[in-house]
């Protein structure tokens, strides 16, 4: 049967809460001390931060959960993400500068991020960007790059299946859901490796298991996807 890729976002949002760290403790604890989640006021670092690796290593779920965190302590924030063609000028309101994909972006991308990063370090506002390759790879202006990467650097990891079996298995037992071990197998190989995706996907079974008094099955999760 062909995978296929959900995108489903997180209902409520991604969070650094929410997010199963595994191998990437270092770079969740790294972002946790940056947002002062604890709730210090002392200031972001300016240092920059860098994360990457490949796709579903949850990349963007901590860029858009220090956006949320930030956001919570009534600061703004400036998202530069390949998707935005047009990115508007530096605004000094900005109290940090996040940049998705960098490995994406065209050359007026690049002339942004470059304008919004030395903005940022001139005003001690922090940087956090994340991109598929390592600093010293990417394929961007040089003067980017090197900015890119003078700071701190992390390289995050997919989630194994057995971790993201656990996981699974973690949630579903908190809400007192029954996964068989052949559902999870149907979810961990027919579906996105993302794990926010996974994890909104059980919730959405959960909820359609209610509607229809039914246990979680593989016809099932094929009968919810029929009638999306």
């Amino acid at each position: 049967m062909k995978q296929l890729a959900l995108d489903i976002g997180l209902a409520s949002g991604p969070t650094l809460a929410g997010f199963f760290a595994g191998p990437n403790e270092p770079a969740l604890r790294h972002l946790r001390l940056w947002v002062g989640d604890a709730g210090s006021s002392t200031l972001h670092s300016p240092v920059p931060t860098y994360l990457w690796g490949e796709s579903a290593s949850g990349k963007t779920h901590l860029l858009e959960a220090v956006r949320s965190a930030l956001r919570e302590q009534g600061a703004s924030v400036g998202w530069l993400h390949a998707g935005l063609s047009d990115p508007p000028d530096f605004d000094e309101r900005w109290g940090a500068v996040l940049l998705d994909d960098v490995h994406l972006y065209t050359a007026v991308q690049q002339h942004a991020a470059f304008n919004w990063f030395v903005n940022a370090q001139s005003l001690q506002r922090g940087v956090v960007a994340a991109g598929a390759v390592p600093p010293a790879d990417l394929p961007l202006r040089e003067d980017l790059r090197t900015r890119l990467g003078w700071g701190h650097v992390f390289h995050l990891q997919v989630l194994s299946e057995s971790e993201r079996r656990a996981v699974l298995r973690q949630a579903a037992d908190s809400r007192g859901v029954m996964l068989t071990d052949e559902v999870l197998d149907y979810m961990l190989h027919r579906f996105s490796r993302d794990l926010g995706s996974l994890m909104e996907l059980l919730v959405q079974l959960d909820g359609y298991a209610l509607q229809t008094q039914r246990a979680i099955t593989i016809p099932l999760i094929r009968s919810m996807l029929e009638n999306e």
